[in-house]
């Protein structure tokens, strides 16, 4: 396959009923996900996003909302952008990277090249091109979007340090108790298929620490409570913390504008993001005449 031919596939996970509390009452009798940001689903920003991944094969939707919430949706900005959107719905919570991992034999289907993951919360300009160039030239496994913040906002996600030349990550906390780097996740990556067999590595330790374990009764349904189930894989303890420094993992900085869509205040000050985006990137969204 050459270069030219890549197949680029993203994933967007949308989350699910169950999880959003802090947006309600905006939530209620709409899946958040479709909330109109900017006069648009908040997901149709990331989704028109992708469109312009160069060789995009596919857009999957992963969530636990019930598939006729979605099926509307999905039909139309499929038809509109002209780009295959496939919502998968989750059986049972996976954690971020079991997520992924729970569908790869789908988005593997194209034999993709590289695998973007975004969340759908999330406010910004996503730079996926310029991300996809930078991630080629560092020949990691995955690439992580950064941002710089204030140093008092940071301890809220997941802080990082890379290193200054190469852009290596170095160190991944989240959501430290101590102050480490005003660079926080964006929640926003691109990673090789490597990330499959990152995951999986991480389920079969933890079936194999299950598995050495004799304990009785009562020490098992400790240990249950205590420890999340093999096919339960976060993306950020279970993969960029232990990941960090040894050469696979990589962060591109964005200078733009970035939020995090967690209460019904932030959903305002992001449609004014998107509205003052598009005045640039797409004036034609916005009304126009004399007043």
């Amino acid at each position: 396959m050459g270069i030219s031919d890549e197949k680029v596939v993203a994933v967007i996970m949308v989350g699910g009923p169950t999880k959003g509390t802090r947006f309600r009452p905006l939530s209620l009798n709409i899946p958040k996900p479709l909330f109109p940001l900017a006069g648009q689903p908040m997901v149709h920003h990331p989704i028109s996003a992708c469109k312009r991944i160069p060789n995009l094969a596919q857009i999957y939707l992963v969530g636990f909302y019930e598939e006729r919430e979605f099926a509307m949706y999905v039909s139309s900005i499929s038809t509109e952008l002209r780009v295959p959107v496939r919502y998968l719905r989750e059986d049972k919570p996976h954690g971020s990277a079991g997520g992924l991992y729970n569908f790869r034999d789908l988005i593997m289907e194209d034999n993709p090249s590289h695998i973007f993951l975004l969340n759908c919360d999330v406010c910004c300009s996503f730079p996926l091109p310029e991300m996809l160039e930078a991630h080629k030239r560092y020949g990691g496994m995955g690439t992580i979007l950064v941002i710089k913040v204030s140093a008092e906002s940071a301890s809220e996600f997941g802080e990082l340090v890379a290193d200054p030349i190469t852009n290596e990550l170095l160190h991944y906390t989240e959501k430290p108790e101590t102050f480490v780097s005003d660079r926080i996740n964006c929640g926003v990556y691109v990673f090789t298929p490597d990330i499959f067999t990152a995951i999986q590595g991480v389920s079969s330790q933890r079936k194999d620490r299950a598995n050495l374990r004799r304990l009785s009764s009562f020490e098992a349904l400790q240990s249950a409570t205590r420890n999340p189930p093999s096919d339960f894989v976060r993306l950020d303890q279970d993969i960029l913390t232990p990941f960090a420094g040894k050469k696979k993992l990589y962060t591109y900085e964005t200078m733009d504008f970035w939020e995090q869509i967690k209460t019904p205040g932030k959903s305002l000050k992001c449609s004014g993001l998107y509205l003052a985006q598009f005045r640039f990137t797409s004036p034609n969204l916005l009304a126009s005449g004399d007043g």
